[in-house]
C-alpha cells in the first residue's frame, strides 16, 4: 500500500518538531546551543559531556554511532526545575567520525535530533580580548594560512557571539560560527570576528604534533578587562572593589567593562564542556585599571575557571586543566607609564616564571619582542600571530601533554652576585644564553643613596654561555634591585638581547631585589 504525502507527512510530524523546536509537546527537545554538526568532542581519558533540553519526567536516551555500527548508548532523565538533562559519555579514542542521536519518548510520540559528523580529541577553549579576537585575515600572510585551511579537515572550530548579560546564563544565546571546518572563508571573515588567528594557529601546531582531531572554542571580545571575565567569587577574593560605571580605556578598541558580564554570557554557558584546557590573551586593558590587582585577578581566574569547569562537567574536565596565556606585547605610547611591564610582571603572580606554587600547570609565551609599529590595527595589535602561536604550543606539548626534554620558556637568572672589587653585576642564568646584541639600556638597576633610590640603565659587559657581566660602576650608591626590560616596548622586532640559542625563546621579563 501506498503512503500519502498527507499521512507521511503526520507520522513525520513529531519528529521535525523535536528536532526543529516547533509547537506542541516536545518543543524544548533539543541538544545545547554549541552541540552540533562537525564538532569535536573531548576524547579518552576523560568522557565527554552531552546535555540538551527536554519534556519533564521523561527519559532522553543518546546514542552514539559509526556507520552502522551503535557504539554506546546512554539515559538520562529530564530534571524538573531546569528542563535538562545530562550525561557523560563513556570515554573514546580519537577519530571519528560518528553520528550522534538524542531521543525521547513522551506517549506514543517519538523526539529526535542527531548530529553527525563527529570526532573525538582536545578540545581547547581561547578566550581574552582583541589580540585573541584578531582573525586570521589580518595577520601576516594572511592568504597563505588561509589557504592551507584545507589541510586540516580534522581541526573543527566554533566562535560564541559577543553577547552580555547581568546573570549567569545556563546555555549560549547566539553563536557567530557553528562547529565548522576551516575554510579559507571562515578564518579570515572579518576584522576582530573569526577566526581567531591565535587560536587556529595554537590549534594547527598541536594538530601537526599530535596527529588527531583537535576542537577549537573562540569566547573573545575586544577591549575588555579581566574583571568582565571573572566570576564574582574570584573577584570578591581578590577585594576588587565594585565597578565604577563609564570605565573609559583611552585609544584601546572599546568593549564591556562591567564586572563579571562576559563570565555571565560567554564562559558560565560553556560549564558543562569537557575540555583538555584554556588557552588566554589578555590584559592590555588592566595597564592602566586594577592594575596591580592583577597579580591576583588572573591567578585567581584561572583557578576559579578550573573549578567552575571540573564541576560543570561532573569531573570530566581535570581540576587543575593546563592553562595557557600570552604575556603582553607592545604598543606605541608617548610617554612610558609602566603599565604594560607591571601587567607583564603581574601575569606570572609576581614570580617572572610559569608553571609556579601560585599558578600551577599553566604555561606562558612571551611575546614582548614581536612589536609591530606599522600594524594597520594600530601597534598594540601586532600581526605576527604565528610567532606567538608556536610559542604558546611550545608551552602546551611540555606542560598539557609531558614533552620531556622540550625548551618552551625563555632565559632566567638563577644567581646574582656583585663583584664590587670589578664593579660588576654577574648574572647566571638556570639555561644556555645567546647574547644577540649589546643593549646598554634593557637592564636596569636601582641605585640608592641617602634613603633616595633611582633606577638608572646598566650596559652589558662580558658574556659566557650562561653568564652575564653588568658595568655597575654609574651607580656610586647601593644597588638593591635589578630589572630587565621594564618598558612597554624593550626592543624592535625579534631583537632582544638575550634569547635560548637552541629555542630561539626570549628571555622574559623580571625584577629581583638584590640581598645587601
Amino acid at each position: 500500500m501506498m503512503m500519502t504525502s498527507t499521512l507521511r507527512a503526520l507520522l513525520l510530524l513529531p519528529l521535525f518538531l523535536g528536532a526543529s523546536g516547533g509547537g506542541g509537546a516536545g518543543v524544548n527537545f533539543r541538544f545545547a546551543s554549541y552541540i552540533g554538526d562537525h564538532m569535536v568532542l573531548q576524547k579518552e581519558p576523560a568522557g565527554a559531556v552531552v546535555w540538551g533540553y527536554g519534556e519533564v519526567g521523561g527519559i532522553v536516551m543518546v546514542t552514539l554511532h559509526q556507520a552502522q555500527e551503535t557504539i554506546m548508548k546512554k539515559i538520562a532523565y529530564v530534571k524538573e526545575q531546569s528542563e535538562t538533562w545530562i550525561m557523560i559519555l563513556d570515554p573514546v579514542k580519537p577519530g571519528g567520525p560518528y553520528n550522534m542521536t538524542a531521543e525521547q519518548v513522551i506517549g506514543k510520540e517519538r523526539y529526535s535530533q542527531t548530529v553527525y559528523d563527529v570526532l573525538f580529541g582536545d578540545v581547547w577553549l581561547c578566550s581574552g580580548q582583541s589580540n585573541m579576537e584578531m582573525s586570521v585575515s589580518q595577520i601576516f600572510n594572511a592568504s597563505e594560512e588561509e589557504a592551507k585551511a584545507f589541510a586540516y579537515p580534522f581541526i573543527r572550530i566554533l566562535t560564541v557571539a559577543l553577547v552580555k548579560a547581568e546573570e549567569e546564563l545556563e546555555d549560549l544565546t547566539s553563536i557567530d560560527l557553528p562547529w565548522s571546518l576551516p575554510t579559507p572563508k571562515n578564518l579570515g571573515h572579518g576584522n576582530f570576528t573569526y577566526y581567531s588567528a591565535v587560536c587556529w594557529l595554537f590549534g594547527r601546531y598541536l594538530y601537526d604534533t599530535l596527529k588527531y582531531p583537535i576542537g577549537l572554542v573562540s569566547s573573545s571580545w575586544g577591549g575588555t578587562p579581566i574583571e568582565a571575565w571573572s566570576s564574582w567569587r574570584s573577584l570578591q577574593a581578590c577585594g576588587v572593589p565594585k565597578e565604577e560605571k563609564q570605565i573609559t580605556f583611552p585609544s584601546l578598541y572599546a568593549g564591556p567593562t562591567d564586572h563579571s558580564i562576559l563570565w555571565n554570557s560567554m564562559i558560565h554557558p560553556l560549564l558543562n564542556m569537557t575540555l583538555k584546557g584554556v588557552v588566554w590573551y589578555q590584559g592590555e586593558n588592566n595597564a592602566n585599571y586594577n592594575t596591580d590587582l592583577y597579580n591576583c585577578t588572573f591567578p585567581a581566574l584561572i583557578e576559579d575557571w578550573r573549578q567552575a569547569f571540573h564541576n560543570g562537567s561532573q569531573g570530566q574536565t581535570q581540576r587543575l586543566f593546563p592553562f595557557g596565556f600570552v604575556q603582553l606585547s607592545t604598543t606605541m605610547s608617548k610617554e612610558e607609564d609602566y603599565g604594560f611591564p607591571r601587567v607583564r610582571w603581574h601575569q606570572t603572580a609576581d614570580l617572572g616564571y610559569v608553571p609556579n606554587v601560585r599558578m600551577p600547570n599553566t604555561f606562558m609565551a612571551v611575546a614582548m619582542d614581536l612589536c609591530d609599529r606599522d600594524s594597520p590595527f594600530g601597534s598594540i595589535h601586532p600581526r605576527d600571530k604565528q610567532t606567538v602561536a608556536y610559542r604558546l604550543h611550545l608551552g602546551a606539548r611540555a606542560v598539557a601533554y609531558g614533552e620531556k626534554m622540550l625548551p618552551f620558556q625563555g632565559p632566567l637568572p638563577e644567581k646574582i652576585e656583585i663583584l664590587a672589587d670589578k664593579e660588576l653585576l654577574k648574572l647566571e642564568y638556570h639555561q644556555k644564553i645567546q647574547v644577540q646584541k649589546q643593549d646598554d639600556k634593557i637592564y636596569e638597576i636601582s641605585c640608592c643613596n641617602n634613603h633616595q633610590c633611582k633606577w638608572i640603565p646598566v650596559p652589558m659587559g662580558n658574556s659566557s654561555s650562561q653568564t652575564l657581566a653588568l658595568k655597575i660602576d654609574s651607580c656610586y650608591g647601593t644597588v638593591t634591585a635589578l630589572r630587565y626590560a621594564w618598558t612597554t616596548w624593550p626592543c624592535e622586532y625579534k631583537q632582544c638581547p638575550i634569547y635560548n640559542p637552541s629555542s630561539a625563546l626570549p628571555a622574559p621579563p623580571f625584577i629581583i631585589v638584590i640581598p645587601s
